[in-house]
């Protein structure tokens, strides 16, 4: 019972995180792509949708890792409680991030907007100092050792193969 019911927390954290993003990412382009003027080619759309789909599905595997390896979700209040290196995690420390920053690319092209694709840009500085302040940090004091070799071992944001 319990795995179903971190399943289930996890779904509604992440629902709610996307419909955050997808609304201010909304917000920005009715605000601004009046004022940018920019009209992207409609050739980049079925790009868009795959971009979309594939950082989504990067982003959901990267949840039931949390959820079925970590025993936790990806809200910041309930974290894993197991260190999670498995799946997308053994190539490249934050893919969630990068699934994420997928999703929003992919919906500037396919909605035609350069302001969402410009504002993938100070997104992912978001993310950044988001991992470098706070996450980091709180996974060298839960996880300590595990955590440093692990470092050592994978890039934070480009992939590559294990070691």
């Amino acid at each position: 019972m319990k795995p179903l019911f971190t399943a289930v927390r996890a779904l509604f954290f992440m629902s709610g995180f996307v419909f955050l993003w997808a609304w201010v990412a909304l917000a920005v382009r009715k605000e601004y792509d009046p004022v940018l003027g920019i009209t992207l080619p409609r050739w980049l759309e079925p790009a868009g949708a795959a971009l979309f789909v594939l950082g989504g599905a990067l982003a959901l595997t990267c949840v039931a890792s949390f959820v079925v390896v970590g025993k936790g979700t990806p809200a910041p209040f309930d974290a894993p409680r197991v260190f999670v290196a498995v799946g997308p995690y053994r190539y490249v420390r934050n893919p969630m991030y990068i699934g994420a920053f997928f999703v929003v690319l992919g919906f500037g092209l396919f909605l035609n907007s350069a302001a969402i694709l410009l504002f993938g840009l100070p997104w992912l500085l978001f993310a950044h100092v988001f991992v470098l302040v706070y996450e980091e940090p709180a996974l060298r004091r839960r996880f300590g050792g595990t955590y440093e070799t692990y470092c050592a071992r994978v890039h934070r944001w480009i992939p590559r193969r294990p070691r």
